[in-house]
This record gives structure tokens, C-alpha cells and sequence, in this order.
């Protein structure tokens, strides 16, 4: 009798515990179970269902605290404006520049102003090339390995007697393309050019020997006749040719498989070409007002610029 009641609680106990499993046509008192969750009751017709008005309902944003909009942490990502904006002078030649105050840039070299933005030549030399001359990889030893940049040398020319040069150095190619050639217009310099025998004609050589220098490169050039061409190798014909000279004879010297150096020495060689006194530049020169002088009053007054988008 006491084996009988211990297995009659134990069969008890596997029942109270085992789930409950239905039929799948099983019939209650008011619907039949379908193995599916009963839908919720409907509201009734032209009533809307009770929530608060202090709590509107809100779409499910992305994960994040939400600061931004629509985009989780930090807000939605701003796109870089493909026009360009416009130019706000930051220097005194630039606000000269802007104003139409300076003619030419030939005024800015004849009183040594520094060109300290790149849009003063974008003024007044909108017709300017560049050229990407050479792309170079360089490293720096660190504890961790190396750390690779890219270098950039870019010349900048309009073909008629003005030539610029710009090195720079970023860890992507792009921005050392970019900064390059800001630097290049910023180190603009006037080709001073001349004629091989008689003056007929427009000026188609350099005026005389010229030797440039960088590292153990140093190049020569030599004027040549009209016709003959730029004599040169593929480094400095280019930078020749940008710079406006047509005919010109070079000799170079030293390790001129080093293009950074090749490119700096005639670069330096066309620098020199206004430097040189030549007979027809020994009239007496009549000295002007520099033009950060003669417009005092004009600088003087106080510039309100836009107001910066807080960050």
C-alpha cells in the first residue's frame, strides 16, 4: 500500500510539472485555439485609444545617446560643399588685393610684399597650371615601426614669366597634392626673360647665364636662339616651359636621378633671373609709396567679417 501511494504522488508531481499541450482544434466557450496568440480586442469605432498628449509617440532611432539628428552620437556627418566659397582676406595685401587697390602682381615683387595667401595670385593669375612633378614615400623610425608619409613637389606656372614651386609632406597623397600647390603659389617668383641677338620680336630666351644650385645638383642655362627650343632633360624642360622661356641651352652637373634637388636648382637658377643688373636697368629708378603706405586710411578701417558657425 505505501509503494502504491509513493508512485500514485509521483505521477501526481510529473503532472503538475509537464507543460500543457493543447490540440490543435481544441474548442473553448467562446473561440476555437488555433496553436496561434489570440489577437488583441480592437477599439471601438471613431474612439481613439488613451495615450497622453504629454508623451507623443516617437520613431525608433539608431542605437547611441541621441544627441544628434538622426545619426546617434555626434549628429549628422556634414558634406564638404563642391562650391567654392568666397574669399575672405586675412592680411593686409589681401584686403588691398580684393579692394582692386594693387593692378598687378608686378607691384607686389616691386616692393617685396610677402604673398602670405595663395588666393592673391588666384586673383590676379586665374589662367595658372600645375604640374605634380614627383610623389616620393618617406619614413620616420618610431618605437612602434615606421611612419610612412608622402612628399609632393608641384610647380605652378601661367606660361609667361611666372613660375612657382611647393614641397609638402601628409599622410595621404591628396592633402600633400593639395598643400603643395598652395605653397607653390605662395612662393611665386617673375622669369625675367630676353632675346639671343637682336631684340625682334617678343622675348623668347633668358637674358643671360644663369646657374642654380641644390644638393650636389647644379644646372646651367645658357641662351639659346630663336628656334632651337629648351635643351633640357624632362625635369627642367618642363619647369622651363611653364615658367614661358621657349629656347634655352642647360648643363647640368652632379646626382640628377635626385628629382626634388634637380626641380629646387632650376627653380633657384629662374629665381636669380631679376637679380642680375643689366645695362638697359641702369635709369635712374623713381621710388613710389609702398602700397601698404599709401592706403593707411584704407587699412585703417575696421573689417567686420561673417561670423563663425559655433562648433
Amino acid at each position: 500500500a505505501l509503494f502504491h501511494t509513493l508512485q500514485h504522488s509521483q505521477r501526481l508531481r510529473t503532472l503538475c510539472t509537464a507543460r500543457l499541450i493543447l490540440p490543435a482544434n481544441f474548442v473553448m466557450a467562446d473561440q476555437t485555439f488555433t496553436g496561434e496568440a489570440p489577437a488583441a480586442p480592437a477599439a471601438p469605432t471613431g474612439e481613439v485609444p488613451n495615450v497622453p498628449d504629454s508623451e507623443p509617440i516617437r520613431e525608433r532611432r539608431g542605437f547611441g545617446r541621441g544627441r544628434g539628428g538622426g545619426r546617434g552620437r555626434g549628429g549628422p556627418r556634414r558634406r564638404r560643399e563642391d562650391e567654392k566659397t568666397e574669399w575672405v582676406p586675412v592680411t593686409k595685401l589681401g584686403r588691398l588685393v580684393k579692394a582692386g587697390k594693387i593692378p598687378s602682381l608686378e607691384h607686389v615683387f616691386l616692393h617685396s610684399l610677402a604673398l602670405k595667401e595663395a588666393e592673391i595670385v588666384d586673383q590676379f593669375l586665374p589662367e595658372l597650371e600645375d604640374e605634380v612633378m614627383k610623389i616620393m614615400p618617406v619614413q620616420k623610425q618610431t618605437r612602434a615601426g615606421q611612419r610612412t608619409r608622402f612628399k609632393a613637389f608641384v610647380v605652378v606656372g601661367d606660361f609667361n614669366g611666372h613660375i612657382g614651386l611647393g614641397v609638402k609632406c601628409a599622410k595621404e597623397v591628396a592633402t600633400a597634392i593639395r598643400g603643395a600647390i598652395i605653397q607653390a603659389k605662395m612662393s611665386m617668383v617673375p622669369v625675367r626673360r630676353g632675346y639671343w641677338g637682336n631684340k625682334i620680336g617678343k622675348v623668347h630666351t633668358v637674358p643671360t647665364k644663369i646657374t642654380g644650385k641644390c644638393g650636389s645638383v647644379s644646372i646651367r642655362l645658357v641662351p639659346a636662339p630663336r628656334g632651337a627650343g629648351v635643351v633640357a632633360a624632362r625635369v627642367p624642360k618642363k619647369v622651363l616651359q611653364m615658367a614661358g622661356i621657349e629656347d634655352c641651352y642647360t648643363s647640368s652637373t652632379g646626382s640628377r636621378k635626385t628629382l626634388g634637388n634637380f626641380v629646387k636648382a632650376t627653380f633657384f637658377a629662374l629665381s636669380k633671373t631679376y637679380g642680375f643688373l643689366t645695362p638697359d636697368l641702369w635709369r635712374e629708378t623713381k621710388y613710389t609709396k609702398s602700397p601698404l603706405q599709401e592706403f593707411t586710411d584704407f587699412l585703417a578701417k575696421p573689417v567686420y567679417g561673417e561670423a563663425k558657425e559655433a562648433y
